[in-house]
Protein backbone atom coordinates (compact mmCIF):
# COMPACT_ATOMS: atom_id res chain seq x y z
CA UNK A 1 0.00 0.00 0.00
CA UNK A 2 1.30 3.45 -0.89
CA UNK A 3 2.17 5.60 2.09
CA UNK A 4 -0.12 8.46 1.13
CA UNK A 5 -3.44 9.60 2.47
CA UNK A 6 -6.63 8.74 0.62
CA UNK A 7 -9.02 11.51 -0.38
CA UNK A 8 -11.21 10.71 2.65
CA UNK A 9 -8.22 10.77 4.97
CA UNK A 10 -7.12 14.13 3.58
CA UNK A 11 -10.58 15.52 4.32
CA UNK A 12 -10.36 14.13 7.85
CA UNK A 13 -6.91 15.68 8.28
CA UNK A 14 -8.07 19.08 7.06
CA UNK A 15 -11.11 18.98 9.34
CA UNK A 16 -9.01 17.95 12.34
CA UNK A 17 -6.37 20.59 11.64
CA UNK A 18 -9.00 23.30 11.35
CA UNK A 19 -10.61 22.23 14.63
CA UNK A 20 -7.36 22.03 16.57
CA UNK A 21 -6.09 25.35 15.21
CA UNK A 22 -9.29 27.28 15.88
CA UNK A 23 -10.71 25.64 19.01
CA UNK A 24 -7.73 24.57 21.10
CA UNK A 25 -6.20 27.26 23.31
CA UNK A 26 -2.45 26.62 23.57
CA UNK A 27 -2.33 28.82 26.66
CA UNK A 28 -4.39 26.17 28.47
CA UNK A 29 -1.06 24.46 29.11
CA UNK A 30 0.03 27.52 31.08
CA UNK A 31 -3.27 28.06 32.86
CA UNK A 32 -3.45 24.62 34.49
CA UNK A 33 0.05 24.61 35.98
CA UNK A 34 -0.22 24.60 39.73
CA UNK A 35 -3.95 23.89 39.63
CA UNK A 36 -4.35 20.76 41.73
CA UNK A 37 -8.12 20.74 41.21
CA UNK A 38 -8.05 20.64 37.42
CA UNK A 39 -10.04 17.92 35.67
CA UNK A 40 -7.00 17.32 33.50
CA UNK A 41 -8.70 18.34 30.26
CA UNK A 42 -11.23 20.77 28.79
CA UNK A 43 -14.65 19.04 28.77
CA UNK A 44 -16.00 21.40 26.11
CA UNK A 45 -13.16 20.53 23.74
CA UNK A 46 -13.67 16.82 24.31
CA UNK A 47 -17.42 17.18 23.71
CA UNK A 48 -16.71 18.75 20.34
CA UNK A 49 -14.30 15.93 19.50
CA UNK A 50 -17.10 13.48 20.25
CA UNK A 51 -19.47 15.39 17.97
CA UNK A 52 -16.89 15.19 15.20
CA UNK A 53 -16.91 11.41 15.60
CA UNK A 54 -13.28 11.07 16.67
CA UNK A 55 -14.01 8.89 19.69
CA UNK A 56 -15.91 6.42 17.50
CA UNK A 57 -13.22 5.96 14.84
CA UNK A 58 -11.74 2.53 15.75
CA UNK A 59 -14.87 0.80 17.05
CA UNK A 60 -17.42 -1.31 15.21
CA UNK A 61 -20.78 0.00 14.10
CA UNK A 62 -22.46 -2.48 16.46
CA UNK A 63 -21.40 -0.38 19.46
CA UNK A 64 -21.92 3.01 17.81
CA UNK A 65 -18.51 3.27 16.19
CA UNK A 66 -17.48 4.33 12.71
CA UNK A 67 -15.63 1.08 11.97
CA UNK A 68 -12.65 2.92 10.50
CA UNK A 69 -9.02 2.01 11.09
CA UNK A 70 -5.84 3.04 12.81
CA UNK A 71 -4.82 4.93 9.68
CA UNK A 72 -7.71 7.33 10.34
CA UNK A 73 -7.03 7.31 14.08
CA UNK A 74 -3.43 8.28 13.36
CA UNK A 75 -4.53 11.21 11.19
CA UNK A 76 -6.50 12.68 14.10
CA UNK A 77 -3.79 12.00 16.67
CA UNK A 78 -1.15 13.67 14.52
CA UNK A 79 -3.19 16.85 14.31
CA UNK A 80 -3.83 16.77 18.07
CA UNK A 81 -0.11 16.34 18.64
CA UNK A 82 0.74 19.37 16.51
CA UNK A 83 -0.74 21.75 19.08
CA UNK A 84 -0.08 19.57 22.16
CA UNK A 85 -3.78 19.04 22.90
CA UNK A 86 -4.57 17.61 26.31
CA UNK A 87 -7.56 15.27 26.29
CA UNK A 88 -8.41 11.79 27.65
CA UNK A 89 -8.42 10.47 24.07
CA UNK A 90 -5.37 8.20 24.36
CA UNK A 91 -6.42 6.79 27.72
CA UNK A 92 -10.09 6.32 26.83
CA UNK A 93 -10.19 5.40 23.15
CA UNK A 94 -6.80 3.74 22.61
CA UNK A 95 -5.93 2.15 25.96
CA UNK A 96 -9.12 1.52 27.94
CA UNK A 97 -11.43 1.20 24.97
CA UNK A 98 -8.83 -0.78 23.08
CA UNK A 99 -8.56 -3.33 25.91
CA UNK A 100 -12.33 -3.88 25.94
CA UNK A 101 -12.50 -4.10 22.14
CA UNK A 102 -9.71 -6.68 22.05
CA UNK A 103 -10.64 -8.88 24.99
CA UNK A 104 -14.00 -7.89 26.40
CA UNK A 105 -17.05 -10.12 26.41
CA UNK A 106 -20.08 -9.24 24.32
CA UNK A 107 -21.77 -7.89 27.45
CA UNK A 108 -18.73 -5.78 28.39
CA UNK A 109 -18.48 -4.33 24.91
CA UNK A 110 -22.20 -3.51 24.87
CA UNK A 111 -21.98 -1.88 28.30
CA UNK A 112 -18.81 0.14 27.78
CA UNK A 113 -17.98 0.94 24.16
CA UNK A 114 -21.18 2.87 23.25
CA UNK A 115 -20.36 5.23 26.12
CA UNK A 116 -16.82 5.66 24.81
CA UNK A 117 -18.16 6.48 21.37
CA UNK A 118 -20.73 9.03 22.58
CA UNK A 119 -18.37 10.58 25.14
CA UNK A 120 -20.44 9.70 28.21
CA UNK A 121 -17.82 7.28 29.56
CA UNK A 122 -14.12 7.85 30.19
CA UNK A 123 -11.75 4.93 30.64
CA UNK A 124 -8.12 4.38 31.47
CA UNK A 125 -5.70 1.49 31.81
CA UNK A 126 -3.86 0.90 35.11
CA UNK A 127 -0.93 -1.45 34.65
CA UNK A 128 2.40 0.23 35.44
CA UNK A 129 3.99 -0.33 38.84
CA UNK A 130 7.66 0.49 38.22
CA UNK A 131 9.42 3.68 37.17
CA UNK A 132 9.51 2.60 33.52
CA UNK A 133 7.29 0.72 31.10
CA UNK A 134 7.47 -2.95 32.11
CA UNK A 135 4.12 -4.63 31.35
CA UNK A 136 4.80 -7.89 33.16
CA UNK A 137 6.26 -6.36 36.34
CA UNK A 138 2.91 -6.56 38.11
CA UNK A 139 2.68 -7.33 41.83
CA UNK A 140 -0.91 -6.20 42.38
CA UNK A 141 -2.65 -9.36 43.53
CA UNK A 142 -6.14 -10.62 42.74
CA UNK A 143 -6.99 -13.39 45.21
CA UNK A 144 -10.01 -15.65 44.88
CA UNK A 145 -12.86 -14.69 47.22
CA UNK A 146 -15.84 -16.97 46.80
CA UNK A 147 -17.13 -16.54 43.25
CA UNK A 148 -15.08 -13.38 42.74
CA UNK A 149 -11.79 -11.72 43.61
CA UNK A 150 -10.23 -9.23 45.99
CA UNK A 151 -7.64 -6.94 44.44
CA UNK A 152 -4.87 -5.18 46.37
CA UNK A 153 -1.86 -3.27 45.11
CA UNK A 154 -0.62 0.06 43.75
CA UNK A 155 -0.37 1.45 40.24
CA UNK A 156 1.71 4.41 39.09
CA UNK A 157 1.48 6.75 36.11
CA UNK A 158 -2.16 6.04 35.29
CA UNK A 159 -3.17 8.48 32.55
CA UNK A 160 -6.27 10.58 33.25
CA UNK A 161 -7.08 8.56 36.36
CA UNK A 162 -8.81 11.56 37.99
CA UNK A 163 -11.47 11.83 35.28
CA UNK A 164 -11.99 8.14 34.43
CA UNK A 165 -15.36 6.53 35.16
CA UNK A 166 -14.05 3.01 34.76
CA UNK A 167 -10.60 1.45 34.86
CA UNK A 168 -9.07 -1.62 33.27
CA UNK A 169 -6.67 -2.91 35.91
CA UNK A 170 -3.93 -5.49 35.43
CA UNK A 171 -3.55 -7.79 38.44
CA UNK A 172 -1.75 -11.02 39.13
CA UNK A 173 -3.79 -14.18 39.62
CA UNK A 174 -0.78 -16.45 39.27
CA UNK A 175 2.99 -16.51 38.97
CA UNK A 176 5.42 -13.83 40.15
CA UNK A 177 6.16 -10.24 39.16
CA UNK A 178 7.90 -10.30 35.79
CA UNK A 179 6.16 -13.45 34.57
CA UNK A 180 4.13 -13.16 31.40
CA UNK A 181 1.68 -15.82 32.53
CA UNK A 182 -0.61 -15.18 35.45
CA UNK A 183 -1.86 -11.70 34.52
CA UNK A 184 -5.59 -10.98 34.48
CA UNK A 185 -7.42 -7.80 33.46
CA UNK A 186 -10.39 -6.49 35.46
CA UNK A 187 -12.93 -3.81 34.57
CA UNK A 188 -13.60 -1.76 37.72
CA UNK A 189 -15.74 1.24 38.58
CA UNK A 190 -13.70 4.28 39.54
CA UNK A 191 -15.84 4.70 42.67
CA UNK A 192 -15.41 1.14 43.92
CA UNK A 193 -14.83 0.70 47.67
CA UNK A 194 -11.14 0.47 48.49
CA UNK A 195 -9.99 2.24 45.35
CA UNK A 196 -8.08 5.47 46.01
CA UNK A 197 -6.76 7.96 43.45
CA UNK A 198 -3.87 10.37 43.91
CA UNK A 199 -3.87 12.64 40.87
CA UNK A 200 -1.82 15.48 39.48
CA UNK A 201 -0.26 16.84 36.32
CA UNK A 202 2.70 15.46 34.42
CA UNK A 203 5.61 17.59 33.22
CA UNK A 204 3.76 18.34 29.97
CA UNK A 205 0.48 19.36 31.70
CA UNK A 206 -1.25 16.09 30.91
CA UNK A 207 -3.21 14.40 33.67
CA UNK A 208 -1.81 11.36 35.47
CA UNK A 209 -1.68 9.87 38.92
CA UNK A 210 -1.35 6.88 41.18
CA UNK A 211 -3.95 4.27 42.02
CA UNK A 212 -4.15 2.33 45.28
CA UNK A 213 -6.36 -0.75 45.58
CA UNK A 214 -7.17 -2.08 49.03
CA UNK A 215 -9.21 -5.26 48.99
CA UNK A 216 -11.29 -4.06 46.02
CA UNK A 217 -14.05 -6.52 45.14
CA UNK A 218 -14.38 -7.82 41.58
CA UNK A 219 -16.75 -10.43 40.19
CA UNK A 220 -16.04 -13.06 37.58
CA UNK A 221 -18.06 -10.91 35.16
CA UNK A 222 -15.47 -8.12 35.61
CA UNK A 223 -12.68 -10.22 34.12
CA UNK A 224 -11.60 -8.96 30.68
CA UNK A 225 -10.44 -11.88 28.57
CA UNK A 226 -9.25 -15.12 30.14
CA UNK A 227 -7.96 -15.55 33.68
CA UNK A 228 -4.12 -15.72 33.74
CA UNK A 229 -4.00 -14.76 30.04
CA UNK A 230 -4.19 -10.98 30.28
CA UNK A 231 -0.80 -10.66 28.61
CA UNK A 232 -2.32 -11.86 25.34
CA UNK A 233 -4.50 -8.75 25.34
CA UNK A 234 -1.81 -6.43 26.69
CA UNK A 235 0.78 -7.42 24.08
CA UNK A 236 -1.50 -6.49 21.20
CA UNK A 237 -2.89 -3.46 23.02
CA UNK A 238 0.52 -1.96 23.79
CA UNK A 239 1.68 -2.60 20.25
CA UNK A 240 -1.26 -0.65 18.86
CA UNK A 241 -1.03 2.05 21.51
CA UNK A 242 2.68 2.58 20.81
CA UNK A 243 1.89 3.30 17.17
CA UNK A 244 -1.00 5.58 18.09
CA UNK A 245 1.21 7.51 20.50
CA UNK A 246 3.88 7.74 17.79
CA UNK A 247 1.37 9.39 15.46
CA UNK A 248 0.73 12.04 18.10
CA UNK A 249 4.48 12.45 18.61
CA UNK A 250 4.94 12.90 14.86
CA UNK A 251 2.53 15.82 14.95
CA UNK A 252 4.48 17.48 17.74
CA UNK A 253 7.83 16.94 16.01
CA UNK A 254 6.45 18.38 12.77
CA UNK A 255 5.03 21.49 14.42
CA UNK A 256 8.21 22.10 16.42
CA UNK A 257 10.12 21.95 13.14
CA UNK A 258 7.67 24.27 11.35
CA UNK A 259 7.76 26.82 14.18
CA UNK A 260 11.54 26.79 14.27
CA UNK A 261 11.93 27.21 10.50
CA UNK A 262 9.63 30.25 10.64
CA UNK A 263 11.76 31.68 13.46
CA UNK A 264 14.94 31.12 11.42
CA UNK A 265 13.38 33.14 8.61
CA UNK A 266 12.49 36.05 10.90
CA UNK A 267 15.30 36.34 13.46
CA UNK A 268 18.19 38.59 12.47
CA UNK A 269 21.72 38.50 13.84
CA UNK A 270 24.80 40.33 12.56
CA UNK A 271 22.60 41.97 9.94
CA UNK A 272 21.35 38.71 8.41
CA UNK A 273 18.53 36.23 8.88
CA UNK A 274 19.88 33.41 11.03
CA UNK A 275 18.30 30.93 8.63
CA UNK A 276 20.99 31.92 6.13
CA UNK A 277 23.76 30.60 8.40
CA UNK A 278 25.18 27.38 6.97
CA UNK A 279 25.43 25.60 10.33
CA UNK A 280 21.73 26.12 11.03
CA UNK A 281 20.81 25.14 7.47
CA UNK A 282 22.55 21.80 7.92
CA UNK A 283 20.86 21.13 11.26
CA UNK A 284 17.44 22.06 9.85
CA UNK A 285 18.00 19.79 6.82
CA UNK A 286 18.89 16.84 9.02
CA UNK A 287 15.87 17.55 11.23
CA UNK A 288 13.58 17.63 8.18
CA UNK A 289 14.87 14.24 7.03
CA UNK A 290 14.34 12.71 10.46
CA UNK A 291 10.74 13.92 10.63
CA UNK A 292 9.97 12.66 7.12
CA UNK A 293 11.48 9.27 7.92
CA UNK A 294 9.36 9.10 11.06
CA UNK A 295 6.27 9.97 9.02
CA UNK A 296 6.89 7.04 6.68
CA UNK A 297 7.39 4.62 9.57
CA UNK A 298 4.26 5.82 11.39
CA UNK A 299 2.10 5.55 8.27
CA UNK A 300 3.37 2.05 7.55
CA UNK A 301 2.87 0.89 11.14
CA UNK A 302 -0.70 2.23 11.24
CA UNK A 303 -1.56 0.41 8.03
CA UNK A 304 0.10 -2.78 9.27
CA UNK A 305 -2.39 -2.82 12.16
CA UNK A 306 -5.36 -2.35 9.84
CA UNK A 307 -4.12 -5.03 7.45
CA UNK A 308 -3.32 -7.51 10.22
CA UNK A 309 0.21 -7.97 8.91
CA UNK A 310 2.56 -10.42 10.60
CA UNK A 311 5.22 -7.76 11.06
CA UNK A 312 2.86 -5.30 12.78
CA UNK A 313 4.42 -5.74 16.23
CA UNK A 314 7.95 -5.43 14.91
CA UNK A 315 6.96 -2.25 13.08
CA UNK A 316 5.36 -0.92 16.28
CA UNK A 317 8.69 -1.27 18.08
CA UNK A 318 10.58 0.43 15.26
CA UNK A 319 7.94 3.16 15.15
CA UNK A 320 7.96 4.02 18.86
CA UNK A 321 11.76 3.84 19.07
CA UNK A 322 12.14 6.30 16.20
CA UNK A 323 9.35 8.53 17.47
CA UNK A 324 10.98 8.76 20.89
CA UNK A 325 14.35 9.74 19.39
CA UNK A 326 13.01 12.15 16.78
CA UNK A 327 10.60 13.93 19.12
CA UNK A 328 13.29 14.41 21.76
CA UNK A 329 15.64 15.72 19.08
CA UNK A 330 12.91 18.06 17.82
CA UNK A 331 12.36 19.54 21.27
CA UNK A 332 16.06 20.01 21.83
CA UNK A 333 16.81 21.47 18.39
CA UNK A 334 13.80 23.77 18.62
CA UNK A 335 15.03 25.32 21.84
CA UNK A 336 18.65 25.52 20.71
CA UNK A 337 17.82 27.19 17.41
CA UNK A 338 15.59 29.68 19.18
CA UNK A 339 18.48 30.46 21.50
CA UNK A 340 18.04 31.68 25.06
CA UNK A 341 14.51 32.93 24.41
CA UNK A 342 13.50 29.34 23.66
CA UNK A 343 13.89 28.60 27.37
CA UNK A 344 11.45 31.31 28.40
CA UNK A 345 7.73 30.91 28.99
CA UNK A 346 7.06 33.63 26.45
CA UNK A 347 7.71 31.23 23.56
CA UNK A 348 5.75 28.01 23.02
CA UNK A 349 8.69 25.94 21.75
CA UNK A 350 9.70 24.81 25.25
CA UNK A 351 6.41 22.98 25.69
CA UNK A 352 7.35 20.63 22.86
CA UNK A 353 10.44 19.41 24.70
CA UNK A 354 8.35 18.78 27.81
CA UNK A 355 5.81 16.78 25.80
CA UNK A 356 8.61 14.92 24.03
CA UNK A 357 10.25 13.84 27.28
CA UNK A 358 6.98 12.53 28.72
CA UNK A 359 5.87 10.85 25.49
CA UNK A 360 9.26 9.21 25.16
CA UNK A 361 8.75 7.26 28.39
CA UNK A 362 5.07 6.43 27.96
CA UNK A 363 4.56 2.91 26.59
CA UNK A 364 8.29 2.28 26.42
CA UNK A 365 11.27 4.42 25.39
CA UNK A 366 13.59 3.77 22.45
CA UNK A 367 15.86 1.43 24.44
CA UNK A 368 12.89 -0.71 25.49
CA UNK A 369 11.54 -1.03 21.97
CA UNK A 370 14.93 -1.72 20.40
CA UNK A 371 15.37 -4.54 22.88
CA UNK A 372 11.88 -5.86 22.08
CA UNK A 373 12.65 -5.75 18.36
CA UNK A 374 15.91 -7.62 18.89
CA UNK A 375 14.16 -10.33 20.88
CA UNK A 376 11.51 -10.73 18.18
CA UNK A 377 14.32 -11.22 15.66
CA UNK A 378 15.93 -13.87 17.85
CA UNK A 379 18.86 -11.89 19.20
Amino acid sequence: MALVLTEEQELLRDSARDFVTNQWDFDWLRKVRGDSDTAGYDPDIYKQMVELGWTAIPFSEEVGGLDLGYAELGVVLEEMGRKLMVTPYLSTVVLGGGAIALGGTADQKAAVLPGVCDGSLLLTLAYQETSRHDPYAVSTAATVDGDGYRISGRKTLVLDVQSANKLVVAARTGGNAGDRDGLTLFLLDAGADGLKVSGGLLLDSRSGGHLTLENVAASAADVVGEVNAGADILDELFSRAAVAASAEMLGGAQDAFDRTVEYLKEREQFGAKIGSFQGLKHRAARWFCEVELLRSIVMDALRAIDEGREDARELACVCKARASDVYRMSGQEGIQMHGGIGMTDEFDIGFYLKRARVSELLLGDSAYHRNQFAEMRGF
